[in-house]
């Protein structure tokens, strides 16, 4: 989810991943204007994508990644190998594919991440209670969402949407998840934000999940009677306040990633909270925006 990051684990290989198994077709998935969005199809738009991620992360917002990413231009890590990459394209700029991507998502699907090294959070949160909670429930991760500055509108992040229900749907999938991250290694910068997620947001009961004992932030910065809800939302990014918006709940305990300069949160989504207006907007058959 996210201008979402923790430690990147590089491949000790090309930067370049081989296709994931779900991109093998990849029709259209939604589109908008000159806007659609679908599964990256071949390496060369997967290596776009990644270039993307670094133009945002690295160049916009100062991340470091790990050398061999870096000389590259490019923010690659082993989890790109074995995820799906939900790209948008503007189909109005000339060139082919690779050179039309505006934004991106990184997918992972619980039974891929089983077959291998597990999720990317779970390097910075305790998902395995909240997973072994559920076990007839099928989880995806969503990841290093990023978007160009030109594209940052309402149309694109629809589309970006469109695209995960779409794919949800796709695979019978029960449950979204991932890290939303707040600009900067200090959560108290975030008191007002953190504070309303902690007493307005927090998941509970079977849904309870925490951040890693060795990377727990306080959220509960601020007391309940304090914090202006208003405000709160008006402070958190808009990644963040969409997925609340949708329905989804957070983890307690930020975690501060140092490499990536951002605090982040774990958003919890079960598609069965997804709220009835968005579900009635995009079509329970992800149809509205795919013609």
């Amino acid at each position: 989810m996210t201008l979402d990051v923790a430690e990147t684990r590089v491949a000790e290989r090309r930067p370049t991943p081989r296709v994931a198994d779900a991109a093998a077709s990849t029709p259209v998935l939604g589109r908008l204007g000159s806007l659609e969005t679908r599964l990256a199809a071949n390496p060369e738009e997967i290596r776009a994508a990644q270039l993307i991620r670094y133009r945002v992360f690295v160049e916009e917002m100062g991340a470091r990644l790990p050398p061999e990413a870096m000389m590259a231009g490019l923010d690659f890590d082993a989890f790109d190998d074995i995820c799906d990459h939900l790209i948008v394209l503007d189909t109005s700029i000339d060139g082919d594919a690779p050179e039309q991507i505006v934004a991106t998502y990184r997918l992972l699907r619980q039974e891929v991440a089983d077959r291998h090294s597990g999720f990317y959070s779970a390097s910075e949160f305790d998902i395995g209670p909240m997973i072994a909670r559920h076990p007839g429930k099928r989880f995806l991760e969503l990841g290093r969402s990023c978007v160009l500055p030109p594209y940052r509108t309402k149309r694109t992040v629809e589309l970006l949407w469109q695209g995960n229900w779409a794919y949800a749907l796709r695979h019978n999938l029960d449950v979204m998840f991932g890290c939303g991250s707040f600009p900067g290694a200090f959560p108290e910068f975030h008191a007002l934000a953190l504070s309303f997620l902690h007493h307005n947001a927090l998941a509970t009961g079977d849904w309870a999940v925490r951040a890693a004992p060795n990377r727990y932030r306080n959220m509960d910065l601020m007391p309940a009677e304090a914090v202006n809800p208003k405000r709160a939302l008006m402070a958190m990014p808009p990644l963040i306040k969409g997925y609340l918006r949708l329905g989804a709940t957070v983890g307690e305990g930020a975690v501060v990633d140092a490499a990536f300069g951002t605090t982040d949160v774990l958003i919890v989504l079960p598609v069965e909270s997804i709220s009835t207006r968005y579900l009635n907007y995009y079509g329970a058959d992800a149809q509205r925006f795919a013609s």
